[in-house]
C-alpha cells in the first residue's frame, strides 16, 4: 500500500492543529516531521516539544526525519515525544550500526536516508536492519526545491538491491521506500512508477486547498488517474 506523509515543515504553524486534522480526515496515512539542527543542514526547524504536542492531537503515524549530526544523542527523547519511526542520515552518524540499534532498542521503526550525492550502495550493509529507506530528491535543508531527475534511477537501484538481498523487490518484508523533495501532483505518478511507495510532500499539500490537494495525492497513490 502506498502512503502519503505530508511534511508539516510547509504548514502554517499558526493553524497547525487544524491543518493536521484536515490531512488526517482526508485519509493521509502519516505525517512527516523534519528536524534540522543548522549543522548537518543549514536550516533550523523544530524539535521534541512540537512533536509531543502533535502526538497528543493525532493518531497518525509520525514519520520523524532527523537531519542532525550524531542523532544517536536524541533517540530516546524523540521516541518519548511520540515518534513511530525515526530516520537518520548515513552521512550524519559516526557509527551507523550503533545508531540503528539504538532506534530499534527504543521500540520504534528504523529508517535511513542519504543525500542526493551519496550512492545507494552505502545502504546495502544495513538494509536488513531497516524498516524504511528515504531517498532525498532535493538537497536536505529547505522546502520548496525542485525535484532532481536523477532520483528515478536511485529508486530503481534500491528496488534492485531489495531483489538481490531479499529475493524480491516488493513485499511486506522489505523496507518501505520513501522519497522527499520537490514532489507534486504532476510528477508523483512517475515517482511511484520508479519504485517509491511512500511520498513526502509539503508545499504541494499545504499550499492552497489542503483537503483537495490531499485527496488528489491519495487518489494517485491508490492507482486512480487524475
Amino acid at each position: 500500500m502506498n502512503w502519503l506523509s505530508p511534511s508539516i515543515l510547509a504548514a502554517d504553524f499558526n493553524r497547525l492543529g487544524e491543518q493536521i486534522r484536515i490531512v488526517q480526515d482526508c485519509g493521509s496515512q502519516a505525517l512527516h516531521f523534519d528536524v534540522m539542527d543548522g549543522l548537518f543542514v543549514p536550516s533550523i526547524s523544530f524539535g521534541m516539544p512540537v512533536l509531543a504536542s502533535i502526538r497528543k492531537e493525532t493518531d497518525l503515524f509520525l514519520d520523524v526525519h532527523l537531519m542532525i549530526r550524531e542523532p544517536v544523542r536524541y533517540i530516546r527523547e524523540f521516541t518519548e515525544s511520540g515518534a513511530d519511526l525515526i530516520t537518520v542520515h548515513y552521512e550524519a552518524c559516526s557509527d551507523v550500526a550503533a545508531t540503528l540499534r539504538a532506534i530499534r532498542e527504543a521500540g520504534v521503526k528504523v529508517g535511513m536516508s542519504i543525500r542526493p550525492e551519496t550512492p545507494v550502495s552505502v545502504l546495502r550493509p544495513f538494509v536488513k536492519s531497516l524498516d524504511l529507506i528515504l531517498i532525498m530528491s532535493v538537497n536536505p535543508g529547505f522546502g520548496g526545491q525542485k525535484f532532481m531527475e536523477g532520483t528515478y534511477a536511485k529508486l530503481s537501484e534500491v528496488r534492485q538491491m531489495y531483489a538481490e538481498v531479499f529475493g524480491h523487490a516488493y513485499g511486506d518484508d522489505v523496507p518501505r521506500l520513501e522519497v522527499d523533495g520537490g514532489i507534486n501532483l504532476q510528477n508523483v505518478a512517475s515517482v511511484l512508477a520508479a519504485g517509491a511507495d511512500t511520498i513526502v510532500t509539503g508545499s504541494a499539500v499545504f499550499r492552497g486547498d489542503i483537503a483537495d490537494n490531499t485527496r488528489r495525492f491519495l487518489s494517485i497513490l491508490a492507482g486512480e488517474k487524475e
